[in-house]
């Protein structure tokens, strides 16, 4: 058992690592600002020691790390249209906590830092290839130049400071409990209703969705197996277009909604790649295991969910 801090623990990735992490016996404190709302069931957030708080106030993450022996550094400012709206908060979140966070590691002697980077710093490089880490990168958003900066502190605190750290670069998570500012959410929302699935530009973009539950194996793996400093892929090596991902989504839930081709607004324009497929080989490598669910496995995963979901809420109104 070990003491494991888990920032942004009440957001989509956090609260599926932390309900993990309390399964495995370990003793987990959350901090998160809850501007997002808690995704935490309310099981997982009784067994947990939850602190409402934001990673830029120094003493508050310095009161939480006081005797972990990991941290998940996961909080952060998420969606496109939130981050394009607020740049620098979105930057402040990240680079501020992160030496907030570091600064506690070190202090009390914390083994590790687990960090939540991202696919976007690959930017608009290597679109006509699965992108390596060694790759040249080109992050232009906010968020990733800012995710790319934390990477490099982590690199150097490392050698300065013999701090051990590993920043997982995540290609479009999905999974259960996830907010509509994501697409695969926001379409499942748009089928449920029957409304029109819409689609920024020709939809023939691609994407490499990888499932929640691969992610938090590759947190979980990399925390316990990954010496030194190291960056990995987590990606799920199956590229789709966003076009497929409408139409699959149409077709699991029976909906009677169309597909409409809409403009994406000027503001998306950074994030927007025409292809994006990650390699993991390098983590298979690390740890012994990659992610593996495809992407149709997922989505029917997700849409079960949602019926089962839809039968409670009958049984309750019967009820």
């Amino acid at each position: 058992m070990k003491k494991i801090l888990v920032t942004g623990g009440a957001g989509f990735i956090g609260s599926h690592l932390v309900k993990r992490l309390t399964e495995q016996g370990n003793y987990v404190t959350v901090l998160d600002n809850l501007l997002r709302g808690n995704k935490l069931e309310k099981h997982i957030l009784n067994s947990v020691r939850f602190v409402k708080g934001d990673v830029r106030d120094f003493e508050t993450v310095k009161a939480v790390s006081k005797g972990c022996e990991l941290i998940y550094h996961f909080a952060a400012v998420l969606g496109v249209d939130v981050v394009a709206d607020n740049p620098v908060e979105t930057m402040e979140t990240e680079i501020i906590g992160m030496k907030n966070i570091s600064d506690s590691a070190i202090l009390f002697g914390t083994e590790k830092i687990i960090y939540a980077s991202t696919s976007g710093v690959y930017g608009h490089s290597a679109i006509n290839q699965s992108v390596t880490e060694n790759i040249q990168i080109d992050p232009r958003t906010s968020y990733a130049i800012a995710k790319r900066y934390n990477e490099i502190y982590l690199a150097a605190l490392h050698e300065e400071k013999g701090l051990q750290s590993v920043s997982l670069r995540f290609f479009n998570v999905y999974g259960i409990g996830q907010d509509n500012r994501m697409v695969v959410p926001r379409f499942f929302e748009q089928a449920l209703l029957n409304n029109s699935i819409t689609v920024y530009g020709n939809g023939k973009q691609t994407r490499d969705f990888t499932y929640i539950e691969d992610t938090v194996n590759a947190c979980v793996l990399t925390a316990e197996k990954v010496k030194g400093c190291e960056i990995f892929n987590v990606a799920n090596e199956e590229e789709k277009t966003i076009m497929d991902l409408a139409k699959e989504i149409k077709a699991i839930t029976k909906t009677q909604s169309e597909i409409t081709l809409i403009e994406a607004p000027k503001k998306r324009y950074d994030f927007e790649v025409e292809r994006r497929m990650g390699n993991s080989e390098k983590l298979f490598y690390a740890v012994g295991s990659k992610p593996s669910t495809s992407l149709s496995k997922g989505l029917k995963i997700i849409s079960n969910h949602f019926k089962n979901e839809s039968k409670s809420q009958l049984v309750k109104q019967r009820g």
